[in-house]
């Protein structure tokens, strides 16, 4: 037997003994992931109709003038024994966690993945190195994995897009994706993460992040709601300095969301800051959970949270949860959360301009994302999060949202 299959025999023995993710589980009694069978698949299933060439699972895109020589790539079969050895070198194990059933379920149905090195362009050492990732399902179950090593020093900028295309997989997916980001000392990433399943798709994605001293790494999400959907975030401080900022743009829709940050400070002078908001409506069930942990001598630490929800219409449930394990006495730390309806005087100013009731609200709430999405990953003009909002995928988004909330009100 090869080393291959014997890891993947390996990990379903291990799901066998210790079972799935509890229901009793505190990061997910409020909305329980959907059983194991569904996330490893039927062996004799259908695949899905889009063949490789056509940009199924994850391809690599030049993004706009920002060409970089400091990018190595490197797809891997996980099915080979060596490259799945070169694939998951380096990366822990799953462990006992509390979502470590999801990383066990990942090593037993993982087929390819992708291993990207970030380094300096040569003679631009302090130009950013820009990319976009894309990822398209390729089957029915199927659990991607991504590695990405920012080299120490070296500022990136990522922009990864996660959105079925029509003329892609036209199955429901049961998508497990995990992936590593590690970021030497000194390294700066700014990462965009879109993710918009389809309807009736399950989608369970885990970033694991570390950081090393003085990196900084900012994430801001924008994620759409499907049948069952997950963004869980496990970021650890690793060294002195660094610096984690996670932004999380819910749009529930009228389905099931649950987003989650854990953070880990473990060095002196380190800092997080943790936002979501979550707009929900109908019968949604989304759900915000943030939970930063400052470990003993983290000296001067600084941590700040804030999770916000907005219900639109009907009846949705947002549960944010907000949480601080403190283990240190010499630290700052906030955290709140708030839930309402939309402010009535900014809807009054925007209809004294002349503007619909419609079209002041999307307003406001294209207002409130934006605002939510620069202030972690900034505003400038020529900036990641100005060149994304230039396709107008944001806009969009929202405007089909109130119109689904138009259609249900008046129906």
């Amino acid at each position: 037997m090869d080393s291959a299959r014997a890891d993947i025999l390996a990990a379903r023995a291990h799901l066998q003994q210790q079972g799935w993710v509890a229901r009793r589980s505190e990061a997910f009694h409020h909305l329980p992931p959907p059983p194991l069978a569904q996330w490893l698949g039927n062996a004799h299933e259908e695949t899905c109709a889009a063949p490789v060439l056509s940009g199924a699972g994850w391809t690599l895109h030049p993004l706009g003038s920002h060409a970089a020589s400091g990018i190595h790539a490197r797809w891997l079969d996980a099915l080979a024994p060596a490259e799945r050895a070169e694939l998951f070198a380096g990366l822990p194990q799953p462990g006992d966690g509390e979502a470590a059933p999801f990383a066990w379920a990942q090593r037993a149905l993982c087929r390819l993945g992708l291993r990207l090195r970030i380094g300096a362009t040569p003679g631009k050492e302090r130009e950013p190195v820009w990319l976009e990732l894309r990822h398209q399902p390729r089957a029915q179950a199927e659990a991607p994995l991504l590695v990405l090593d920012v080299d120490p020093g070296v500022r990136c900028v990522l922009i990864e897009i996660h959105e079925r295309q029509a003329d892609g997989c036209g199955h429901q997916v049961a998508q497990n994706l995990h992936a590593h980001v590690r970021l030497g000392a000194g390294a700066e990433l700014q990462h965009l993460r879109v993710v918009s399943p389809g309807d009736a798709d399950s989608v369970a994605h885990h970033i694991h992040a570390s950081l090393a001293a003085g990196a900084q790494y900012a994430q801001a999400l924008v994620a759409t709601s499907a049948g069952y959907h997950l963004q869980r975030n496990s970021i650890d401080l690793q060294g002195q300095g660094a610096r984690a900022c996670s932004a999380a743009l819910v749009l529930a829709g009228g389905q099931q969301i649950d987003q989650q940050t854990y953070t880990r400070m473990q060095a002196m002078h380190s800092r997080s800051q943790v936002e979501a908001l979550v707009l929900a409506q109908g019968r949604a069930h989304a759900v915000a959970n943030a939970h930063t942990r400052i470990a003993p001598g983290c000296d001067e630490a600084d941590v700040h949270q804030r999770l916000m929800g907005v219900p639109l219409s009907g009846n949705p449930r947002l549960i944010l949860r907000p949480h601080l394990e403190i283990l240190h006495d010499n630290v700052q730390a906030a955290h709140g959360a708030t839930w309402g309806a939309l402010p009535e005087d900014a809807l009054f100013y925007a209809r004294q301009r002349g503007l619909d009731e419609a079209s002041a609200r999307a307003l406001i709430i294209e207002g409130m994302a934006r605002a939510l999405l620069e202030r972690c990953l900034g505003g400038e003009e020529d900036g990641l999060l100005a060149q994304w909002l230039q396709g107008g995928w944001l806009a969009r988004t929202i405007g089909a949202q109130l119109q689904t909330r138009a259609e249900v009100h008046h129906g």
